[in-house]
């Protein structure tokens, strides 16, 4: 009975010693993932004003119906920050006949409460990134601004 007993608290003892191992990997596993994530962003370099006027397109006032059944009329200014030089160049390229066109057709697929206020802007914008970053094959829209918008 008592060789019972004896074997049965050490199997315990043994069972408590591997998961309390395995928590403390798991624990230090996780804690240096979280490290280096945060030491990548630490690690990136800081952007100066003159690196984001050189990479910056404005688009100024589009100006266009909401919603092709409203008699509301948007006039929009945009700010495209780009991630390099070359995206730069295609961005112009493509200004007067792809983007302010896609500009257009997404303003008009939108209803005044829809493009209201902040929210309004950065779902205009998040829309236009997702629908202008899968042409550029050297970098991508880092950034969208809506710089002036007035809806009549």
């Amino acid at each position: 009975m008592k060789n019972r007993v004896l074997t049965m608290v050490i199997i315990i003892l043994i069972a408590i010693t591997l998961i309390l191992t395995a928590a403390v990997l798991v624990w230090n596993t996780m804690d240096k993932n979280s490290n280096s994530a945060i030491g990548s962003e630490d690690t990136a370099k800081p952007i100066s004003s003159q690196q984001v006027k050189d990479n910056t397109v404005i688009v100024k006032e589009i100006v266009t119906n909401l919603n092709a059944s409203s008699t509301t009329v948007i006039r929009v200014s945009l700010a495209f920050q780009l991630e390099n030089e070359k995206t730069k160049k295609d961005f112009e390229n493509l200004l007067e006949s792809y983007v302010k066109g896609t500009i257009i057709q997404t303003l008009n697929d939108l209803k005044v409460d829809q493009i209201k206020g902040k929210q309004g802007s950065d779902d205009l914008a998040a829309s236009l990134m997702n629908q202008l970053n899968p042409l550029f094959q050297n970098g991508k829209i880092k950034r969208i601004d809506v710089t002036d918008k007035v809806i009549n």
